[in-house]
């Protein structure tokens, strides 16, 4: 077994995923050829694709499609070759529309684009431990100004708080309403943006005063759970193997990634941060970190942030491994857990 499949499995917990159809095609006429497809592609191969004519129709031209985008057009029955570098992982949906005579049809099939990336298992070193609030069901951690700010989940107990992140004294918190589960957080254009969880409400404050200046609704059907930025472009996620993309002056979606380790999706990505070009993001429920490329979506180093839990004796299973900010001052990172009593500094080597 290759190593990234190793980590992943381990580190990650995640189930290898198989390759399959949503649709065998769209009637009887063609078929998308995939005879000769692997179970997975990766983005430094091609796929060719060609139809099947079972019923020896006079085909004049075909036009292909990846993901509804056409790439290109033969003539007669010919083949298609589309390389795969610049398409993102995950599920590609091909379609060949084939004319023939005065008539069309369509023939499609479904390819899975897996990561052929080997991530590099990291270590870290503790450089300093602060108290943490054991109330604090942490949900978004970030730093602003060498100040640290936190935001918690829990309907009815919900808060954004500004705090001395070595005393823990609190300098200012803001109360959500009963019916909001606060989730992640991040600062960007002088405005500190927060999620909630299944309200698909989101706010915007005034990153210096914490003035609430107005709230907003998720253009997708989707939940609320992490967020960063990469000082353009917000970042967040929704419990799956996504990474959605956020014009922070619109408040809509513009792309996504989905997040690959070989060939596992990552689901339940949660907190996230932006480090030196690189999204890190806790997954739910397990103790680690994933260092993710943000533009193709592959998992490029595993954090094992196992030992940090058998530090601690005053906390159970469920106070799960959840918060990540970077110290741009200290140059170090920050983690932390919901109900946890400690905040770990650390740094992180290959």
């Amino acid at each position: 077994m290759k190593k990234y499949n190793f980590l992943t499995i381990i580190l990650l917990g995640i189930t290898l995923i198989g390759c399959g159809d949503t649709k065998k095609g769209e009637n009887s006429l063609f078929t998308i050829d995939d005879s000769a497809f692997p179970a997975h592609f990766s983005q430094k191969e091609a796929v060719s694709i060609g139809v099947l004519n079972p019923k020896s129709k006079e085909i004049d031209s075909i036009a292909y499609f990846v993901n509804d985008k056409k790439v290109g057009s033969t003539k007669s029955a010919e083949k298609f070759k589309f390389e795969l570098k610049d398409q993102k992982l995950g599920y590609q949906y091909l379609k060949a529309t084939v004319y023939f005579g005065s008539d069309s049809s369509d023939a499609t099939k479904r390819i899975e684009l897996i990561s052929d990336v080997e991530p590099k298992l990291l270590k870290y070193k503790i450089v300093n431990t602060y108290p943490h609030d054991t109330a604090s069901f942490t949900e978004g951690l970030e730093f602003y100004k060498d100040t640290l700010y936190e935001s918690t989940g829990k309907e009815g107990t919900s808060y954004l708080r500004k705090y001395d992140y070595k005393t823990g004294k609190v300098f200012k918190q803001i109360d959500l309403d009963k019916k909001y589960f606060g989730e992640g957080i991040t600062f960007i254009n002088g405005k500190l943006f927060q999620l909630t969880w299944q309200n698909k409400t989101g706010f915007i404050y005034d990153a210096n005063t914490l003035k609430l200046e107005k709230s907003f609704t998720y253009e997708k059907d989707i939940e609320g759970w992490g967020m960063t930025n990469d000082g353009k472009f917000i970042y967040q996620t929704d419990k799956t193997e996504k990474i959605w993309k956020m014009d922070p002056s619109t408040q809509k979606m513009v792309d996504y990634i989905n997040v690959y380790s070989g060939t596992s999706k990552i689901k339940a990505i949660n907190e996230l941060e932006w480090i030196n070009g690189k999204i890190y993001t806790n997954v739910w429920l397990k103790d680690a970190i994933a260092v993710v490329n943000p533009t193709s979506g592959a998992v490029e180093g595993i954090l094992d942030m196992s030992g940090l839990r058998k530090s601690m004796k005053d906390i159970t299973t469920d106070d799960v491994l959840n918060g990540i900010a970077y110290n741009p001052k200290t140059k170090t990172i920050f983690v932390t857990g919901k109900n946890w009593s400690k905040i770990f500094e650390i740094t992180v080597s290959e």
